[in-house]
C-alpha cells in the first residue's frame, strides 16, 4: 500500500504532502488542474526520467518521496536485500531529487539507481493508463500472471528444478566430449608421456631426498677420515674413554680413604663417560651413513638427472611429476573408457531432458485449461463495461525453452466481431484498454498482482451512466478486502464510489501557479460531485442527484 506521497517543487506543486489509505481513492479535479502532475511525480519516485523541465520554476532542487507498507515476505525486500539496501520496520520510501539538471535516487536513505528504484517499485505499485507500458500490458509478465490465476505454482518448481538438473546434465555431458575429443587429439602424445612417466614412477619429495643423499655421498670420502680419526680419539683402547675410565677406577680405589674428598669428581667423571657414550654412538652412526659407495652415487644421480630432465621436457617442476603422471593418466582413462562414460552421460541428459519436458508439458495443459477460464470471466466482465462486442482471449504458444516451461503467453482481445485479435497496447483505444485492464484486474484479484496497490488514470473516458457506475462498481470490488486502488477520474458516479475523496486545484495568483490537493469532507464531496455532475454552474438537481450516488 502507498502511505504517502510528498512532493517538493516538482512543475506546479510547490509543497504537498499527501496521506493515503488503503481502499478505493478518487482524485477529481477539472481538467488542467494537475491530476497528470500528481502522475508524473509518482512515476519519478518510482524511476522515472528525471527531466529538467519537472523543476518548478524558481526552485533549485525538487523532491518526490513516496512512502509503503512492505511487510516481511514482500518480493521489493529481496530486491533491496540483493542490493545491499536494509529494511527498517514495514516501511520503504522511494526518493527521488532533481538538482543541477541531474535526478539521483534513495530507497530507505540509501542511494540506488533508477533501475533499483524501477524494480523495487514494480513491486510495490502498478500503475494503468493509455500509455502506461509496464504491468498488464507487458507481455513478459503475462505468463506469470496465467499461472498464479492457475494455481500451478507446485508444478513450476518442480519444472524449475528438473530445469536445473538436466542443464548440470548437459554441462557434464559437453565436458565429457570436449575432453575426450582432447584427448583423441593428443592420444598418441599422451600414451608416449603417460608410459614414460609411469616407467619413471615419480614420488613426492623425491627430487629433495635425491640431492640431499647425492651432496651427503659426494661430502663422504672428504669428511669420512676426519670423523674416523674423532672416532679413534674417543675410542676405549687408546682414546679419551679409556683414560677416563682409567681415572675413575684410580678414584675409586683411592675414595674410601680420601672421606668423601673425591665424590663430586667421580660423579662428574660419570657424566663424563655417559656423554662421552652418547658421542660415540653418533660418530659411528654418521660413519654408517658416510660409507661411501660409487655405485650408489651413480645411481643417485641416473635417478636425479633423469627426474629433471623429464620435468624440463613437460616444462614443470620436479614436485609436479607426479600430478601430472596422474593427470595424464586419467586423460587416457577419459580417451580409452570414453565412449562408455559418453553413453551413460548422454542417458542421464536424455532421461533428465525428458523429466524436464515432462512438466513442461503438463505446465502447458494447466495453461491452456486456465486460459480458457480467463477469457471466459474477462470477456463476462466486458459487456457491462460497454465493450460487449470485444473478445478477450489468452494465447499460449510455443517459446523459448526454460525453467518455467517452453511457452509463451500473451494477453490479446479483438475489439468487434470477426476482427483477428491483437496485442491489447495496439487493438485498444485509450479508454477501452483501462476498461479492459480493469476487467482483467477484476478477475485476477487476489493473485500475484494482489499485494500491490494499483493506479487507473482515467479508465472511464469517454463512458457515462451506467458503464461508469459499472466501472465504479468493479473499482469498489478490486478494493474490497484492504486493497489499495487509487483512480483519477472525470466521472462522478466512480468518484461516489470512493472511501476517500481528493480534489485537485490549481491556483493563481498575481506571481504562481500552484497544484494543490484537498482530501473532502461528506459536504465538500457532495459539492464536488455535483460539480462533475453540472459542469460550472451547481443546481439544486445537481446536489440532489450527487446525495443519490453517494447514497444519501
Amino acid at each position: 500500500m502507498l502511505r504517502s506521497l510528498d512532493i517538493r517543487d516538482i512543475v506546479l506543486i510547490e509543497r504537498l504532502s499527501l496521506d493515503l489509505s488503503a481502499g478505493l481513492n478518487a482524485l477529481t479535479g477539472e481538467t488542467g488542474a494537475g491530476k497528470s502532475i500528481l502522475l508524473d511525480a509518482l512515476g519519478l519516485a518510482l524511476g522515472g526520467a528525471g527531466r529538467a523541465d519537472m523543476l518548478r520554476a524558481g526552485a533549485k532542487e525538487g523532491s518526490v518521496a513516496a512512502e509503503f507498507d512492505c511487510p516481511e515476505g514482500h518480493p521489493a525486500r529481496e530486491i533491496m536485500a540483493e542490493a545491499g539496501i536494509s529494511a527498517s520496520g514495514d516501511a520503504v520510501i522511494l526518493r527521488r531529487r532533481l538538482s543541477g539538471g541531474r535526478a539521483s535516487g534513495f530507497v530507505n536513505d540509501q542511494r540506488a539507481s533508477a533501475e533499483l528504484l524501477r524494480a523495487v517499485g514494480e513491486t510495490l505499485i502498478e500503475i494503468h493508463g493509455q500509455h502506461d507500458d509496464r504491468g498488464l500490458l507487458n507481455p513478459r509478465g503475462h505468463r506469470a500472471i496465467l499461472d498464479a490465476f492457475a494455481g500451478v505454482a507446485g508444478v513450476l518448481a518442480e519444472c524449475r528444478a528438473a530445469w536445473d538438473k538436466a542443464r548440470v546434465a548437459e554441462r557434464a555431458l559437453e565436458t565429457a566430449r570436449a575432453a575426450a575429443a582432447e584427448a583423441e587429439r593428443d592420444a598418441d602424445f599422451l600414451r608416449h608421456a603417460a608410459g614414460e612417466l609411469a616407467e619413471l614412477d615419480p614420488q613426492p619429495g623425491e627430487d629433495e631426498a635425491l640431492d640431499a643423499e647425492r651432496r651427503l655421498m659426494k661430502a663422504a670420502e672428504r669428511i669420512r677420515e676426519d670423523v674416523a680419526r674423532a672416532a679413534q680419539a674417543l675410542g676405549p683402547d687408546e682414546g679419551a674413554e679409556g683414560r677416563m675410565a682409567d681415572a675413575a677406577r684410580w678414584l675409586v680405589d683411592a675414595a674410601d680413604a680420601a672421606e668423601g674428598r673425591l665424590e663430586a669428581p667421580l660423579s662428574a667423571l660419570e657424566r663424563a663417560l655417559t656423554e662421552l657414550g652418547e658421542a660415540q654412538s653418533g660418530i659411528e652412526a654418521a660413519l654408517d651413513a658416510l660409507e661411501f659407495d660409487p655405485m650408489r652415487l651413480e645411481r643417485a644421480e641416473e635417478r636425479l638427472f633423469a627426474l629433471r630432465g623429464l620435468a624440463r621436457k613437460h616444462r614443470v617442476d620436479v614436485e609436479a611429476l607426479p600430478a601430472l603422471a596422474a593427470d595424464f593418466a586419467a586423460r587416457l582413462e577419459a580417451l580409452d573408457g570414453g565412449e562408455a562414460r559418453l553413453g551413460a552421460l548422454e542417458a542421464e541428459a536424455r532421461e533428465a531432458e525428458a523429466g524436464w519436458r515432462a512438466c513442461a508439458m503438463r505446465l502447458r495443459a494447466a495453461r491452456a485449461e486456465a486460459a480458457g477460464r480467463l477469457d471466459r470471466a474477462v470477456t463476462g466482465e466486458l459487456a457491462p463495461l460497454k465493450l460487449d462486442r470485444a473478445v478477450f482471449s489468452t494465447e499460449v504458444a510455443e517459446g523459448a525453452p526454460g525453467p518455467e516451461g517452453l511457452d509463451r503467453v500473451e494477453f490479446r482481445i479483438a475489439a468487434n466481431p470477426g476482427a483477428p485479435a491483437g496485442p491489447l497496447a495496439r487493438v485498444a483505444s485509450g479508454g477501452e484498454l483501462s476498461r479492459v485492464l480493469l476487467a482483467l484486474k477484476v478477475c485476477l484479484s487476489g493473485g500475484v498482482e494482489g499485494s500491490r496497490a494499483m493506479i487507473f488514470d482515467e479508465i472511464d473516458r469517454g463512458v457515462g451512466g451506467a458503464t461508469a457506475a459499472a466501472v465504479g462498481a468493479r473499482l469498489s470490488a478490486l478494493a474490497a478486502g484492504g486493497a489499495q486502488v487509487l483512480v483519477v477520474t472525470h466521472s462522478p458516479q466512480v468518484a461516489a464510489r470512493a472511501d476517500r475523496h481528493y480534489r485537485i486545484e490549481k491556483r493563481m495568483d498575481a506571481e504562481t501557479t500552484r497544484t494543490e490537493v484537498t482530501v473532502l469532507a461528506p459536504a465538500a464531496r457532495e459539492d464536488e460531485i455535483a460539480r462533475m455532475l453540472a459542469g460550472e454552474t451547481v443546481t439544486d438537481a445537481a446536489r440532489d442527484a450527487a446525495r443519490a450516488l453517494l447514497g444519501g
